[in-house]
């Protein structure tokens, strides 16, 4: 396993730079971005040692750097996805089920073949392969039961010099033998994976209950003990997504004041606990999740595609009692890994319930704003001396529909960004760096 190595001890990457400080106020919040119309980024070690206009950078960069200058495209800091299935990767675009049966007829038969340590790993380099092209450069990730699982994802992740947060599941019942685990075993598993990856290059472990419906007391009590013996490690599942399974979890935890009640008894909630869906919330919950930090997670196209519902933004942030937020793509439910096509699906969302989703909270969202979900602003969502140089490279042109709205923005930026945001999607993504390293370049058409 080698680790990466960027390839030259100062590189440098010219063109439109954008990137932002604070959580918009909505649309024409000019104040919450830093634009730099021909900006430079100069990288040392993997990370960004200085930002600024190019006209001032360029002369004190060292003779012969390397320069990547993309003049008429918007470099960003490379989108976060804070909620995916690594193992679900052949389970998207599955025809005709709500949650339960969708995860009983599809699901839970593809996940079995991640026992093979080969099918894991071909699997692995696919996913941050399909990331990569998407413009995603650090996800929140689900392996399967298998603890093979992530090993391959962890492994594939540090040879690429990506920052993955991931887990095995943890499922003791309501699954088929072949992806069922115990509470003993899921613990010991998971304590392995934290021991041997948590902190490992740019790897962090997650304690994954798959949802309190595959999950005893017993099991989800490990959970708990295992967040208190590692306090630095993330908690993820599923939080009131479907109204079938709210009325299940009900049935199996029947001394329970509600859905998150059953997470909050096993000292499950908190600022690094993220809590996926969580559509169909009562006041209750909301104010629980807000009191101890905990992050709701929105995935759009998956609420869509299975017909969960509607993400109410509005309430969840409501500033009397807001819940911190993340914007994921929830593949293999959701249906694409493009965070611009999440963030279509997400205004479409709002809009259904007489909300707007203005293009830089869109943007805001997907870079600093789950950066700060995840507690890792200070290494990753914004173009800032001492940050990860991953980033993503978008061209506003990338299609013949995209060029042809493009004739009628005339220099606006927020509107360039609604019209990526809205027609955009992998063929928009021009080259993600990881580390400051070419990751991923887009075929140009011949």
């Amino acid at each position: 396993m080698t680790a990466h190595s960027p390839t030259a001890p100062v590189s440098a990457i010219r063109g439109r730079l954008l990137s932002f400080n604070r959580t918009p106020n909505g649309p024409g919040d000019h104040g919450c971005y830093r634009y730099i119309e021909d900006g430079l980024l100069r990288i040392e070690r993997g990370r960004i040692a200085a930002v600024g206009a190019a006209a001032d950078l360029l002369p004190g960069l060292p003779p012969g750097t390397p320069i990547d200058h993309y003049p008429d495209s918007l470099i960003l800091p490379g989108f976060i996805d804070t909620h995916i299935h690594f193992p679900q990767t052949q389970v998207i675009a599955s025809f005709g089920a709500q949650l339960l049966d969708w995860l009983e007829k599809y699901t839970f038969v593809e996940e079995q073949k991640f026992a093979d340590p080969g099918h894991a790993a071909r699997n692995a380099s696919f996913f941050l392969d399909e990331l990569l092209r998407n413009g995603t450069t650090t996800a929140v990730v689900y392996g399967s039961v298998h603890p093979q699982s992530i090993e391959a994802l962890f492994a594939e992740s540090v040879r690429r010099g990506t920052a993955m947060i991931a887990g095995k599941s943890m499922m003791d019942r309501n699954a088929p033998p072949a992806l069922t685990d115990t509470a003993a075993s899921s613990y010991d598993e998971t304590k392995a994976l934290i021991e041997r990856w948590h902190g490992k290059e740019r790897q962090r472990a997650a304690v994954t209950v798959r949802f309190a419906i595959t999950s005893t007391e017993a099991q989800l009590e490990r959970a708990g003990a295992l967040l208190n013996e590692y306090p630095d490690v993330y908690l993820q599942t599923h939080l009131s997504e479907n109204r079938a399974e709210i009325a299940e979890v009900r049935r199996l935890f029947p001394t329970a004041k509600h859905y998150t009640d059953v997470y909050d008894r096993f000292g499950l909630l908190g600022p690094r606990s993220l809590f996926g869906h969580c559509i169909h919330l009562s006041e209750p919950e909301i104010q629980r999740l807000s009191d101890t930090g905990s992050v709701a997670v929105f995935c759009p196209t998956s609420n869509l595609f299975i017909g969960s519902g509607l993400f109410d933004w509005a309430r969840l942030t409501d500033l009397r009692r807001p819940v911190r937020l993340g914007l994921a793509t929830d593949v293999g439910g959701g249906t694409s890994y493009s965070m611009l096509r999440t963030a279509a699906e997400a205004y479409k969302i709002l809009q259904l319930q007489n909300q707007t989703l203005s293009a830089l909270t869109a943007f805001h969202q997907a870079t600093r704003g789950n950066a700060a979900a995840l507690g890792m602003e200070g290494d990753i969502g914004s173009l800032a001396p001492g940050r990860y140089a991953d980033l993503v490279v978008l061209d506003p042109l990338a299609t013949p529909a995209m060029r042809h709205r493009m004739e009628t923005v005339e220099g606006d930026l927020e509107e360039e960004l609604f019209v990526l945001m809205t027609l955009g999607d992998d063929r928009a993504v021009r080259s993600t760096y990881i580390q400051g390293k070419l990751q991923h370049r887009r075929a140009e058409a011949s």
